[in-house]
């Protein structure tokens, strides 16, 4: 992967998008097109297809009440691949090709920055789905985030992990900070590094590896040979599977261990890791804990379940679906209330407006982002084989910060307590 920086030099190139596998939906009667790049193949592609089940069951439903405006809705897809480069190409094509009335972003942070120069050459809306930080540089004023970051994104995704760490009994004094040279990770690991310096923790290693990694002991026995209290970890889902075999089988041993790591909140991984997932503390965004019952979200999972397995997807769908949805449910209310689809008028009724959606209320506030923040920090406990059900139920991803929906108490050290 590249990083956005080399994009914002390169979103001129030319795409070619016959390799592609672009569909593109049969046109009806004046239907409303809404147009994205999607992972379908690739790293990125487990998150894209989930996605896009939870966007097309939202379009059956509002097509079934009606549809927008009195018109249908419809959806225009092409697979970007998890290729940051097929990006730009993709975004011109919906806008200039295929007339695309609204676009959206593709699944996570380096699609979404890959995109952001067209979509702001077209001043067009741009609802976006887990970009970390994309807008910092940015600063566009009609981009929407919608994973729960709040205004300082970097250094509230892990918060809660170093907030967690200085109420330890014996107090943490030092930390290991270590990722995957991409676009996600580094900013994650930028934010961990101003936590730790604000806590006073010393960092006795700080590194990252090449995103294309496969072995992992030789980085764990590195970090085991510095002794830190804490290791932060900020991970895609191949690598945080491999961090989390290679801590076990090095023996590692902290009084936390996790962080950042992407995947975790996936049932594929949930189910090849098992019981080596105990005590592993780590940023989630939604789970079934007790606390976060929010009006019309059992409803939704129960739809998407029914579905997941023909589609090939998450069976358990509690990561990604639930703010794909909710984020068609803010598009759906912003259309209905401002009567048009000029993406102005839609950006000024989103920055102003209040959602309810199937994960809480929303508003958002600078950059896009959230206006309140609500990353999770979890950990998982109790888990015994490799049963996916196990991870549907309350008990399992124990909800550790924020307070107001903490869920259970921290176990600790890591591996686990003797």
């Amino acid at each position: 992967m590249i990083s956005r920086r080399k994009l914002l030099a390169t979103t001129a190139a030319a795409t070619t998008l016959a390799a592609m596998g672009g569909t593109v939906a049969l046109a009806q009667d004046g239907p409303i097109r809404i147009g994205m790049g999607m992972a379908m193949s690739g790293g990125l592609a487990a998150g894209g297809k989930a996605a896009l089940l939870a966007y097309q069951i939202w379009a059956e439903e509002v097509n079934a009440r009606g549809g927008l405006l009195g018109r249908q809705v419809e959806l225009v897809t092409y697979d970007d691949q998890s290729n940051p480069s097929t990006v730009p190409g993709i975004y011109s094509k919906l806008i200039d090709v295929d007339g695309v009335d609204i676009v959206i972003s593709g699944y996570a942070t380096v699609p979404t920055a890959a995109a952001m120069p067209v979509i702001m050459q077209k001043r067009k809306l741009f609802l976006s789905l887990f970009a970390l930080a994309a807008n910092d540089q940015f600063n566009y004023d009609r981009y929407f985030q919608l994973q729960p970051n709040g205004p300082n994104a970097k250094v509230e995704f892990s918060k809660g992990y170093f907030e967690l760490a200085m109420a330890l009994p014996e107090k943490p004094k030092t930390v290991a900070l270590v990722g995957a040279d991409a676009e996600f990770s580094i900013l994650a690991l930028e934010g961990a590094r101003e936590n730790a310096e604000m806590h006073g923790l010393e960092i006795v290693y700080d590194q990252t590896y090449p995103p294309n990694t496969i072995d992992f002991a030789s980085i764990v026995r590195t970090i085991k040979a510095a002794a830190p209290d804490l290791l932060y970890i900020g991970s895609y889902p191949p690598d945080s599977a491999g961090m989390i075999r290679a801590v076990h089988e090095a023996g590692f041993k902290a009084q936390m261990v996790g962080g950042g790591m992407i995947g975790l909140q996936f049932a594929g991984l949930k189910t090849q890791l098992g019981e080596m997932l105990n005590n592993v503390t780590y940023y989630d965004l939604y789970v079934p804990e007790p606390t976060m019952q929010f009006p019309g979200i059992d409803a939704f999972l129960v739809r998407y379940r029914e579905r997941a397995a023909a589609a090939g997807v998450d069976p358990l769908g509690i990561y990604i679906p639930p703010f794909a949805y909710a984020e068609m449910q803010i598009l759906e209310r912003a259309v209905t209330e401002v009567g048009s689809l000029d993406d102005g008028a839609l950006a000024d009724f989103i920055r102003k407006t209040t959602f309810d959606t199937v994960v809480g209320q929303i508003a958002f506030g600078e950059r896009g982002e959230w206006a309140a923040p609500r990353i999770l920090t979890c950990q998982f406990q109790g888990i015994e084989g490799s049963g996916v059900e196990q991870f549907g139920e309350a008990g399992r991803q124990v909800i550790l910060h924020p307070p107001e929906y903490k869920s259970g108490e921290h176990r600790h050290p890591f591996p686990a307590s003797a």
